[in-house]
Protein backbone atom coordinates (compact mmCIF):
# COMPACT_ATOMS: atom_id res chain seq x y z
CA UNK A 1 0.00 0.00 0.00
CA UNK A 2 1.12 4.25 -0.38
CA UNK A 3 1.73 6.38 2.25
CA UNK A 4 0.15 9.62 1.81
CA UNK A 5 3.44 10.44 0.39
CA UNK A 6 3.45 8.00 -1.96
CA UNK A 7 5.83 5.48 0.10
CA UNK A 8 5.03 1.97 -0.67
CA UNK A 9 5.00 0.57 2.57
CA UNK A 10 3.68 -3.32 3.65
CA UNK A 11 -0.09 -3.30 5.07
CA UNK A 12 0.45 -5.38 7.41
CA UNK A 13 2.69 -8.28 8.53
CA UNK A 14 2.52 -11.68 6.75
CA UNK A 15 1.83 -13.33 10.68
CA UNK A 16 -1.05 -11.11 11.40
CA UNK A 17 -3.27 -13.58 10.35
CA UNK A 18 -2.75 -15.50 12.72
CA UNK A 19 -3.80 -12.67 15.08
CA UNK A 20 -7.37 -12.78 13.79
CA UNK A 21 -9.89 -13.75 16.45
CA UNK A 22 -11.35 -17.19 15.35
CA UNK A 23 -14.74 -16.06 16.77
CA UNK A 24 -15.14 -13.30 13.66
CA UNK A 25 -15.23 -16.44 10.98
CA UNK A 26 -18.94 -16.22 9.87
CA UNK A 27 -18.84 -20.07 9.54
CA UNK A 28 -17.91 -20.91 12.63
CA UNK A 29 -19.58 -23.45 14.45
CA UNK A 30 -21.53 -22.08 17.87
CA UNK A 31 -20.32 -24.71 19.80
CA UNK A 32 -16.06 -24.55 18.69
CA UNK A 33 -15.19 -23.57 22.43
CA UNK A 34 -18.33 -25.80 24.27
CA UNK A 35 -16.96 -26.50 27.67
CA UNK A 36 -17.77 -29.92 26.93
CA UNK A 37 -15.61 -30.08 24.60
CA UNK A 38 -15.65 -30.88 20.57
CA UNK A 39 -15.86 -33.95 18.70
CA UNK A 40 -13.16 -34.21 16.25
CA UNK A 41 -13.70 -36.26 13.09
CA UNK A 42 -10.85 -35.65 11.22
CA UNK A 43 -6.93 -33.79 11.56
CA UNK A 44 -5.99 -32.42 8.01
CA UNK A 45 -2.20 -31.27 7.99
CA UNK A 46 -0.57 -30.21 4.73
CA UNK A 47 2.47 -28.81 3.04
CA UNK A 48 3.99 -27.66 0.61
CA UNK A 49 5.93 -30.13 -1.44
CA UNK A 50 6.60 -29.42 -4.82
CA UNK A 51 7.67 -33.42 -5.82
CA UNK A 52 7.27 -36.78 -4.52
CA UNK A 53 4.30 -36.22 -1.46
CA UNK A 54 0.93 -37.23 -3.03
CA UNK A 55 -2.15 -35.09 -2.95
CA UNK A 56 -3.48 -36.36 -0.23
CA UNK A 57 -2.82 -39.52 2.24
CA UNK A 58 -4.39 -41.21 5.62
CA UNK A 59 -2.32 -42.65 8.27
CA UNK A 60 -2.83 -46.48 9.27
CA UNK A 61 -3.62 -45.44 12.53
CA UNK A 62 -3.17 -42.86 15.41
CA UNK A 63 0.33 -43.72 16.12
CA UNK A 64 1.45 -43.49 12.91
CA UNK A 65 -0.67 -40.00 12.36
CA UNK A 66 1.45 -38.32 15.19
CA UNK A 67 4.59 -39.63 13.06
CA UNK A 68 3.14 -37.94 9.52
CA UNK A 69 2.75 -34.59 11.61
CA UNK A 70 6.10 -35.10 13.60
CA UNK A 71 8.07 -35.83 9.97
CA UNK A 72 5.76 -33.24 7.83
CA UNK A 73 8.27 -30.83 5.97
CA UNK A 74 7.33 -27.87 3.96
CA UNK A 75 8.43 -25.06 1.66
CA UNK A 76 9.13 -22.28 3.63
CA UNK A 77 6.55 -19.93 4.47
CA UNK A 78 6.38 -16.07 5.96
CA UNK A 79 5.31 -17.45 9.26
CA UNK A 80 8.74 -19.37 9.61
CA UNK A 81 10.49 -15.97 8.63
CA UNK A 82 12.08 -18.44 6.08
CA UNK A 83 14.55 -16.17 2.86
CA UNK A 84 13.53 -17.82 -0.26
CA UNK A 85 11.47 -21.68 -1.03
CA UNK A 86 13.75 -24.09 0.55
CA UNK A 87 12.47 -27.08 2.36
CA UNK A 88 11.92 -27.28 5.78
CA UNK A 89 11.40 -29.28 8.70
CA UNK A 90 7.68 -27.93 10.02
CA UNK A 91 6.27 -30.52 12.42
CA UNK A 92 2.47 -29.86 12.76
CA UNK A 93 2.87 -27.60 10.37
CA UNK A 94 3.54 -25.80 13.49
CA UNK A 95 7.47 -24.90 14.09
CA UNK A 96 7.53 -21.51 15.05
CA UNK A 97 4.87 -21.47 17.52
CA UNK A 98 5.66 -24.37 20.00
CA UNK A 99 5.84 -23.65 23.04
CA UNK A 100 7.69 -26.47 24.65
CA UNK A 101 10.26 -29.09 24.50
CA UNK A 102 9.12 -30.89 21.03
CA UNK A 103 9.76 -34.66 22.36
CA UNK A 104 6.80 -33.57 25.17
CA UNK A 105 4.82 -32.27 22.65
CA UNK A 106 4.59 -35.58 21.02
CA UNK A 107 4.05 -37.64 24.16
CA UNK A 108 1.30 -35.40 24.65
CA UNK A 109 -0.04 -36.19 21.55
CA UNK A 110 0.40 -40.14 21.86
CA UNK A 111 -1.55 -40.14 24.88
CA UNK A 112 -4.60 -39.20 23.23
CA UNK A 113 -4.62 -43.00 22.29
CA UNK A 114 -4.90 -43.53 26.41
CA UNK A 115 -7.96 -42.01 27.43
CA UNK A 116 -10.53 -44.54 27.95
CA UNK A 117 -13.55 -43.74 25.22
CA UNK A 118 -11.49 -41.56 23.74
CA UNK A 119 -12.78 -42.09 19.78
CA UNK A 120 -9.79 -40.44 18.46
CA UNK A 121 -10.20 -38.86 14.81
CA UNK A 122 -8.72 -39.86 11.84
CA UNK A 123 -5.12 -38.15 10.53
CA UNK A 124 -4.62 -37.23 7.03
CA UNK A 125 -1.83 -35.14 5.33
CA UNK A 126 -2.93 -32.88 2.49
CA UNK A 127 -0.35 -31.78 -0.16
CA UNK A 128 -1.95 -29.17 -3.08
CA UNK A 129 1.38 -27.75 -4.34
CA UNK A 130 2.77 -30.53 -6.34
CA UNK A 131 4.27 -29.94 -9.83
CA UNK A 132 4.88 -31.73 -12.90
CA UNK A 133 8.38 -31.74 -14.30
CA UNK A 134 7.57 -28.72 -16.16
CA UNK A 135 7.14 -27.38 -12.87
CA UNK A 136 3.47 -26.79 -13.49
CA UNK A 137 1.11 -27.47 -10.55
CA UNK A 138 -0.79 -30.88 -11.09
CA UNK A 139 -3.89 -30.05 -8.82
CA UNK A 140 -5.95 -26.87 -9.75
CA UNK A 141 -6.40 -26.07 -5.73
CA UNK A 142 -8.42 -23.25 -4.26
CA UNK A 143 -12.15 -24.59 -4.43
CA UNK A 144 -11.39 -27.90 -5.88
CA UNK A 145 -9.91 -29.06 -2.97
CA UNK A 146 -13.48 -29.79 -1.64
CA UNK A 147 -12.80 -32.68 -3.97
CA UNK A 148 -10.48 -33.67 -1.75
CA UNK A 149 -12.08 -33.22 1.45
CA UNK A 150 -14.98 -35.08 0.24
CA UNK A 151 -12.76 -38.03 -0.04
CA UNK A 152 -11.89 -37.50 3.65
CA UNK A 153 -15.32 -36.85 4.82
CA UNK A 154 -16.01 -40.14 3.15
CA UNK A 155 -13.38 -41.97 5.07
CA UNK A 156 -14.33 -40.96 8.35
CA UNK A 157 -17.97 -42.28 7.34
CA UNK A 158 -16.05 -45.67 6.88
CA UNK A 159 -16.13 -45.75 3.21
CA UNK A 160 -14.19 -48.14 1.45
CA UNK A 161 -12.55 -45.98 -0.73
CA UNK A 162 -8.48 -46.45 -0.02
CA UNK A 163 -5.94 -48.62 -0.71
CA UNK A 164 -2.33 -49.14 1.18
CA UNK A 165 1.08 -48.19 0.16
CA UNK A 166 4.06 -47.43 2.16
CA UNK A 167 3.30 -44.33 3.11
CA UNK A 168 -0.49 -44.60 4.35
CA UNK A 169 -3.80 -45.10 2.96
CA UNK A 170 -4.36 -43.34 -0.75
CA UNK A 171 -7.78 -43.12 -2.73
CA UNK A 172 -8.40 -45.65 -4.92
CA UNK A 173 -8.17 -44.96 -8.65
CA UNK A 174 -12.07 -42.59 -9.16
CA UNK A 175 -12.88 -42.27 -5.66
CA UNK A 176 -11.93 -38.80 -6.03
CA UNK A 177 -14.56 -37.09 -7.75
CA UNK A 178 -13.35 -35.43 -11.14
CA UNK A 179 -16.65 -34.22 -12.72
CA UNK A 180 -16.06 -31.09 -15.03
CA UNK A 181 -12.96 -31.06 -13.85
CA UNK A 182 -9.57 -29.75 -16.14
CA UNK A 183 -8.17 -32.83 -17.08
CA UNK A 184 -5.52 -34.00 -14.21
CA UNK A 185 -2.51 -36.55 -14.43
CA UNK A 186 -3.96 -38.12 -11.65
CA UNK A 187 -1.60 -41.14 -11.49
CA UNK A 188 1.39 -38.21 -11.64
CA UNK A 189 0.10 -36.61 -8.38
CA UNK A 190 -0.35 -39.90 -6.73
CA UNK A 191 3.15 -40.79 -7.91
CA UNK A 192 5.82 -42.14 -5.03
CA UNK A 193 9.42 -41.98 -6.16
CA UNK A 194 11.50 -44.46 -4.43
CA UNK A 195 14.45 -42.12 -4.31
CA UNK A 196 12.46 -39.29 -3.03
CA UNK A 197 11.47 -41.33 -0.52
CA UNK A 198 14.65 -42.57 0.47
CA UNK A 199 15.87 -39.31 1.07
CA UNK A 200 13.04 -38.37 2.57
CA UNK A 201 13.41 -40.95 5.93
CA UNK A 202 17.12 -39.77 5.85
CA UNK A 203 16.19 -36.31 6.29
CA UNK A 204 13.27 -37.40 8.86
CA UNK A 205 16.09 -38.97 10.58
CA UNK A 206 18.77 -36.21 10.69
CA UNK A 207 16.34 -34.06 12.32
CA UNK A 208 14.98 -36.25 15.33
CA UNK A 209 18.66 -37.11 16.03
CA UNK A 210 19.53 -32.97 15.67
CA UNK A 211 16.61 -31.58 17.29
CA UNK A 212 14.42 -33.66 19.10
CA UNK A 213 17.43 -36.80 19.92
CA UNK A 214 17.00 -38.62 23.83
CA UNK A 215 13.47 -36.73 23.70
CA UNK A 216 11.82 -38.72 20.63
CA UNK A 217 9.34 -41.14 22.20
CA UNK A 218 10.17 -44.69 20.95
CA UNK A 219 6.56 -44.95 19.44
CA UNK A 220 8.16 -42.38 16.18
CA UNK A 221 11.19 -43.91 16.41
CA UNK A 222 9.12 -47.01 15.57
CA UNK A 223 7.59 -45.87 13.35
CA UNK A 224 10.08 -44.04 11.18
CA UNK A 225 12.01 -47.52 11.51
CA UNK A 226 8.89 -49.06 9.84
CA UNK A 227 8.39 -46.25 7.10
CA UNK A 228 12.06 -46.97 6.05
CA UNK A 229 11.46 -50.64 5.56
CA UNK A 230 8.55 -50.44 3.89
CA UNK A 231 10.43 -47.90 1.62
CA UNK A 232 13.17 -50.42 1.19
CA UNK A 233 10.67 -53.11 -0.15
CA UNK A 234 9.06 -50.39 -2.93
Amino acid sequence: MLTDTGKKILAAHPNSRFCTPASQCPTMDPAWESSEGVPIDAIVFGGRRPEGVPLVYESFDWKHGVFVGAAMRSESTAAAEHVGKVIMHDPFAMRPFFGYNFGDYLGHWLSMENHQGAKLPKIFHVNWFRKSSEGKFLWPGFGENSRVLDWICRRVDGEDNSKKTPIGLVPTKGSINTDNLEPVDMDAIFDLPKEFWEKEVQSIRTYFDEQVNRDLPEEIANQLNALEERVRNM
